[in-house]
């Protein structure tokens, strides 16, 4: 017996809630996959990966479970690569923060990618940021990369005396921790060799206190030309 129209109706409208609910039920494992694999691939410098997820409409600007967005994940994980192809693309937020307030620019620098610095300031990520900058990640990074890092920030006009929360300056933080051709670029270009931080601390200090008496020695004499000897 065929049935009446309004049931043929009711069927063909449950027919389509159920292949409705079929598909999220397909569709949530899917996003969960791919979401797992952009963190694999990011995390492992997987390209391929990343340009078949971009195919598919996923977001990358998505965070990890950390709440780090991808880029930086890149970074971090050294995945050159990835972060190089990210960096690429339009849609990309170069200068979102991580959980404890980093940028990608500045885990670039910290981790000594001077091309991938490059990159992100070229692609046109902020250069200047309240609290801790790019510039001083890279004067803390002790090899030969920062200085290629610090003459590319100055370049577009990074904040040479920038204070850290504790009004620690990219010049301090590279006199105790970073290359000693940084300290000399640093006051070269006119870092302020007489500002201190909260704890009362000058870059001599900071280079004191790590037994670096070249640099302490250095910094010194770019403080008698500033003061004159009568300071002393």
């Amino acid at each position: 017996m065929p049935l009446p129209l309004d049931c043929l109706g009711r069927r063909r409208t449950v027919l389509q809630l159920g292949a409705m609910l079929l598909g999220v039920g397909i569709g949530l494992p899917a996003a969960a996959g791919s979401y797992a694999d952009f963190l694999h691939a990011l995390r492992n410098d997987e390209v391929d990966t990343l340009r078949r997820l971009q195919r598919q409409g996923f977001d990358l600007n998505t965070r990890d479970e950390a709440g780090q967005p991808g880029l930086m994940l890149a970074l971090r994980s050294d995945s050159l690569r990835a972060a190089g192809f990210l960096i690429a693309q339009p849609g990309i937020d170069l200068d979102a923060l991580g959980p404890t307030g980093e940028n990608a620019l500045m885990l670039a620098a910290l981790r000594g990618h001077a091309g991938l610095l490059r990159q992100l300031i070229e692609r046109g990520a902020e250069v200047n940021k309240p609290g801790w900058t790019p510039l001083h990640y890279a004067a803390t990074h002790p090899g030969p990369a920062s200085v290629e890092m610090v003459e590319l920030l100055l370049e577009h006009s990074a904040y040479i005396d920038a204070a850290s929360p504790n009004d620690s300056t990219p010049l301090m933080m590279a006199a105790r921790y970073g290359n000693p051709a940084s300290v000399r670029l640093l006051i070269d270009a006119g870092a302020d060799v007489t500002l201190r931080n909260q704890q009362g601390l000058n870059a001599r200090d900071f280079a004191a206190a790590v037994e670096r008496k070249d640099l302490a020695d250095l910094i010194n004499r770019a403080l008698r030309a500033k003061l004159g000897p009568a300071t002393w």
